[in-house]
This record gives C-alpha cells, structure tokens and sequence, in this order.
C-alpha cells in the first residue's frame, strides 16, 4: 500500500510550518514510500485521528527544552522507525509493544529517559 495522501501532506505541511527541517520531510516522505505508510483498521486509524506524539527534549542542567515538537500520530509509526535507524539506544524498545499501547488509545506521558552523561531528558507524550 502507498503512502496516502494525508500523510504526505501532513509532512509538507510540518516542512512549510518550519517543524521540520526540509531535509527530515525528505527522510519522512522516503520512509513512509519504502515501507509502504503504516497498514491500519479502520478502527486503528479513527484512534489515531486528532492525536499527537509530544516529544521534549531538556537540558537536565538548566531544565530548558533544548528540543520541543509534535507530530501527527499518522506519522508516528513511520517516525518511529526511521528515528530507530538513528537511536540505538531504541533497539532496546519493543517498539511494537509500544505501537500497541499507542493504537489502544493510551494518553499522558508515555516515556522518560535521562542521559546523565550528555545532561539530557528526554519525554515523549501522546495528546
């Protein structure tokens, strides 16, 4: 299955909003066509509708947000692996268990980790 239209336009749109950098809707847009978008139910993709993934980035020194975007939950599952091509510290998420939590409607802060070695901490939320 092609990525559909919305999810392309969803990443044009973040790319002329400035959320994303040119470059990382390119990585977008190539992931989402590699992979052929994310297969949903009907049902999954209704969940999805409307949501955001949260993602907070700190500096545990000052406690300032080095880093604050969100992203369409249509994209999440697309985000999420490219972003584990990049994160190896993610190969230790059971992404689909993470996946699943997602689409069963889950809200709230969903991931903490703290990097004391690069004095960062990281959240992720789904709204």
């Amino acid at each position: 299955m092609a990525a559909s239209k919305e999810e392309r336009a969803q990443i044009l749109q973040m790319i002329s909003e400035g959320k994303i950098s040119a470059e990382e809707g390119a990585r977008l847009l190539s992931a989402i066509a590699s992979h052929g978008g994310p297969e949903r139910t009907a049902r999954t993709s209704e969940a999805l509708r409307g949501r955001w993934l949260r993602v907070r980035v700190f500096s545990m020194a000052t406690d300032k947000p080095k880093v604050n975007f969100s992203l369409p939950m249509g994209l999440v599952n697309v985000g999420i692996r490219l972003g584990a091509q990049f994160v190896p510290e993610l190969a230790d998420i059971d992404l689909d268990e993470f996946m699943a939590a997602i689409n069963e409607g889950t809200q709230g802060k969903i991931l903490e980790v703290e990097d004391p070695e690069d004095g960062e901490r990281v959240e992720i939320f789904i709204e």
